[in-house]
Formats: structure tokens, sequence, C-alpha cells
């Protein structure tokens, strides 16, 4: 009589629940993923937005709800000759800090960019102004800048005797201008170096080889290969370069809090002036939605920095 053979054991799959088959479903995930950053986005960016431009077409005040007014608070300021200069100096006050940053950057990254002792040191040293708050900056500088205990002032008519008195650089309206023109040069630069050198590490190294072969000058080289290939990321970097010194509050407001006579304000700071110590949230509002046209220009720039970089990459633009 043979052995009957016993039949073989087989686990029993078990069949996933309704929990796990929706999170197999790709758009599930997708939207379960984004959810957090959306709803964080939501509340501290698109609501406060929102907010702003709500206010700026309301008569609110501090301890006083408003009431919808138009765009009186705009008419407002289009006879305001403060909020002029303030459109004036946030335009001036860009230009030429976005093009002392840029030019003194530039030129940063490529020396950088060199075979140098103790490179790594020397960047790590560069990076200090951006490292350090913006508010200990501005301490700084407004030292600096003091008609009493200014370092150049003490330089110049103690040390040198180029003058008989001190430097005025706070209290008249250009001289201002230029100081903080300056302080924000000093503390962008790093910024645009390094972002700037990360762009020229990409570069690679054989079309300045072919470029030698060909006996092209220093002056080529950079025009024809360094510029055209750095200029995506020279697109992205200028666009968040201009967006940060357009917005720029704390170094203005530290060192001379807009004056003197509100010839330094910015459009940030006159906008956190005349909402918060002056209590009129409605035309602080409206100041700072003032805003928007000239950061949405910057946008588009990035955009067709972006545009650019498809083409040099062999690909059609959207």
């Amino acid at each position: 009589m043979s052995a009957t053979a016993a039949p073989a054991w087989t686990k029993v799959r078990q069949q996933p629940g309704a929990l796990a088959r929706l999170f197999d479903n790709k758009a599930v995930l997708v939207v379960a993923c984004l959810l957090p950053a959306v709803g964080l986005l939501m509340t501290f960016l698109t609501y406060p937005l929102g907010l702003g431009i709500w206010l700026a077409f309301t008569d609110q005040t501090i301890g006083r709800p408003g009431v919808w007014v138009g765009i009186e608070n705009f008419e407002f300021l289009f006879e305001d000759p403060i909020f002029w200069n303030a459109v004036f100096y946030s335009v001036f006050y860009t230009a030429v800090a976005t093009v002392g940053k840029f030019a003194l950057g530039l030129w940063l990254a490529l020396l950088l960019n060199q075979h140098l002792p103790m490179k790594s040191l020397l960047r790590a040293i560069i990076l200090l102004p951006w490292i350090v708050p913006t508010v200990l900056s501005a301490i700084a500088f407004w030292w600096i800048y003091d008609p009493q205990f200014s370092i150049l002032s003490y330089l110049a008519v103690e040390v040198l005797g180029l003058r008989e008195t001190p430097i005025d650089f706070i209290n008249s309206a250009w001289p201002a201008r230029w100081s903080l023109i300056a302080a924000n040069i000093w503390r962008g630069i790093p910024f645009v170096a390094i972002s700037l050198l990360a762009g020229l590490q990409t570069i690679s190294p054989s079309l300045y080889e072919a470029a030698l072969l060909d006996g092209a000058s220093p002056w080529q080289r950079f025009r024809h290969i360094t510029f055209p290939m750095l200029l995506p990321i020279l697109a992205i970097v200028m666009t968040f370069s201009i967006i940060f010194t357009f917005t720029d509050f704390q170094l203005v407001y530290a060192i001379t809090r807009g004056g003197p006579v509100n010839s330094t304000h910015l459009l940030a700071t006159l906008a956190f002036q005349r909402g918060i110590p002056g209590g009129q949230l409605g035309e602080g509002a409206a100041i700072a939605v003032s805003m928007i046209p000239f950061l949405v220009f910057a946008t588009l720039f990035s955009y067709f920095g972006l545009a650019r970089r498809k083409w040099q990459q062999g690909e059609s633009n959207d």
C-alpha cells in the first residue's frame, strides 16, 4: 500500500485593504504629498497677499474696521509727492545696486574660478556679508556712517588730513541715498558671486581649449563662451537680486528710517510707515500693492531667461 503525498501548503495572499488601494492610486498619492505644502502656502502666502489687496481698496485703520472705497487710496497716492519720491528712489536704488552687485560679483566669480591658493577659504570669507543678519549689518553701517563716530570720517580728518569736518553720510538726501546703495551692494555681492561661480563651473573646459587653439583672446573667450553660457543663470540670479533689492526693508529702515525728510524711502519702508506707525492700513496696503507690477516684470524676466536656456539645450520653447 503506497503512502498518499501530503498537499503542499501555500500562504494565501491577503487582498489589500481600501486604504492601501487608495494610496496605490498615483493621483491620490500626488495630492496627499502636495497637500501640506499647499496648505502652508495658502496660510502664509496666499491669505496675506489676498488680505493686503483687499485692504488696499478700503479705508481701514488700526483699531477701526474699514469700508470699501474702491481706488480712492490709489488716487490719493498718485497725487502724493512722497509716494512718487519713493517710486523714483526704489527704481534708482534697485538699478544702481543691481549693476554694482553684478559687476563686482561677476568679477569675483571669475577670479575664484581660477586656480588660487586657499580658494576654499576665500569662498568662505566672501560669504560672510551674506551670512551676517541684515539688521547687524545695518547697525554696523549706521555706525560707519554716523557723523560723530564714523571710522571713515576719522581717517579722512584725523589720519589723512583730507577734510577739516566729518563727512555727512546720512543727514543729506543724496549722500544718504548713495550710502544705502553702497551698503546694499556690500551685502549682495556674495550671493551674486557664489551663484555665478556655480554657473561658471558647469561650462566645459573643452570649449575654452578649442577657443585657445583658434587663437581667441581672453575678451573673445568671455564674450563668445562665458557670457552666453552663463546667461541663463545670470537671468535667474538677476531676477532674485532685483526682487530682493526692490523689496528691501531692514537695511533702509535700520540706517535712515526713510530720512532725511523722506528722501530715502523705498516703497516697502513707506508702506510700513503709513500702515503701522501711521495707522492707515488701507493706504499702506495700497503702497505695497503698487509694488506688484514691478515684481511681475522681474518674474517675466526670469521666464525669458529659462526659455533661452531651453534653446541652448536644443529643446523647443513652449
